[in-house]
């Protein structure tokens, strides 16, 4: 199997201006509907018509709680109107597209992956070549792309240009895997959530040791320094992990956090050593960062972000783009996301839309960004200099 091209999509220009006049403007005052300003956001009516709130204000009867639907004639309770959150993420993806791209001499993610939204140009996988995938990760040197997930072998390794290369660990070997890494020696780490370890597998597939200690091991990941680094869900800790690869001999499993909530996605920075790690609270997420030394520099939780921007976010999984920018996957909209360098000042930059439930993500050398999307059983490439426009899978 190899990477299939996306082909662009035609009339986009003139499909963007029908959507913008004729699903993004009210039909009773013909203003268009705003993110900023409360009076022009788009509501739902019970009978799914949408108007702007002021539209609704002006017909509404005060005395009997009343709205009379002026499309369809029927009435409603004044209180039973909701935001229409659809139109609201196309308005913001469409003010993304509408921001003005580099200059030419711009090339890829130079600077940072954060400029604007970027485009899917190709992708691999499907059902059957990938069931329910959990975890992803790249090796930068080859481009090499191991996947696990739920067929009879685990795990899944795919070249940079998505041709399969090989699969191992099978039930045996890996009973409910939920992340994998891969190290400089080709070495490849699986969490294993069914029996409570880390596997460690050599380049061709050979289980090689088996790392104890674990209740809910979850995300995995190597840093700048060869440390492996895994989350536990349930004692609400990350260890680290030292190995002699050549040999397969654990040196050590230490808990170097504890008393986090819930820690799942866990990722290295390769240029700062910064750690970032994902924690799921009852109803929202934080998420923290850390530096090679595990001192905490800053924190993002669901509130600070909702300030930011006008969706809700779920973030689901953390990775660095090769500048040190943060990037997340937001299960709750089906984005990417770029909160640049967040020690230093929080920005949102939509980077990916139109996913189902981004579960892992990877910046490669050739200034891609690649996206395991668990809802569909694809991994999918973006570009910043790509010319196709993001389109729904046929």
């Amino acid at each position: 199997m190899s990477r299939t091209p996306v082909p662009p999509h035609t009339r986009a220009e003139d499909i963007l201006t029908e959507i913008r006049s004729n699903l993004l403007e009210c039909k009773v005052c013909f203003e268009s509907f705003s993110l900023q300003k409360r009076d022009q956001a788009a509501r739902n009516l019970p009978c799914g018509h949408v108007l702007c709130l002021k539209c609704i204000c002006a017909l509404s009867r005060p005395v009997q709680q009343k709205l009379e639907c002026p499309f369809c004639r029927k009435l409603c309770d004044i209180g039973s109107t909701s935001e229409c959150r659809a139109l609201a993420d196309l308005q913001e993806l469409l003010l993304c597209e509408s921001h003005p791209k580099p200059s030419a001499g711009y090339h890829g993610w130079t600077e940072s992956l954060g400029w604007g939204m970027l485009r899917l140009h190709s992708a691999f996988g499907g059902w059957g070549t990938m069931v329910n995938p959990t975890g992803m990760a790249l090796d930068e040197t080859s481009g090499q792309i191991a996947v696990v997930h739920d067929a009879e072998k685990r795990v899944i390794v795919f070249d940079a240009q998505g041709t399969l290369l090989n699969t191992f660990g099978g039930t045996s070997d890996v009973c409910y895997p939920l992340d994998v890494a891969l190290t400089k020696t080709g070495h490849v780490l699986v969490t294993d959530a069914g029996e409570q370890s880390l596997k460690v597998f050599t380049s061709k597939g050979r289980p090689l040791a088996t790392v104890h200690g674990f209740r809910l091991p979850w995300g995995v990941d190597v840093d700048n320094r060869g440390r492996v680094l895994v989350t536990d869900a349930q004692m609400g800790t990350l260890n680290q992990v030292l190995m002699d690869f050549s040999s397969g001999v654990v040196l050590a499993n230490r808990v170097v956090l504890k008393e986090l909530t819930h820690p799942r996605s866990v990722a290295s920075c390769r240029a700062s050593g910064n750690i970032a790690i994902v924690e799921r609270l009852q109803d929202s997420f934080m998420l923290r960062i850390f530096n090679s030394d595990f001192v905490p520099l800053t924190q993002v939780d669901s509130f600070s972000l909702s300030l930011k921007s006008t969706l809700s976010l779920v973030i689901s999984v953390v990775a660095f783009d090769r500048n040190g920018d943060v990037i997340v996957g937001d299960v709750q909209n089906g984005m990417v996301w770029s909160l640049g360098k967040v020690q230093k000042s929080l920005e949102m930059t939509p980077l990916v839309s139109g996913l189902i439930r981004p579960v892992a993500l990877a910046a490669m050398a050739s200034n891609e960004l690649v996206v395991l999307d668990g809802g569909d059983h694809v991994v999918k490439f973006y570009a910043a200099d790509a010319e196709d426009l993001y389109c729904d899978k046929k």
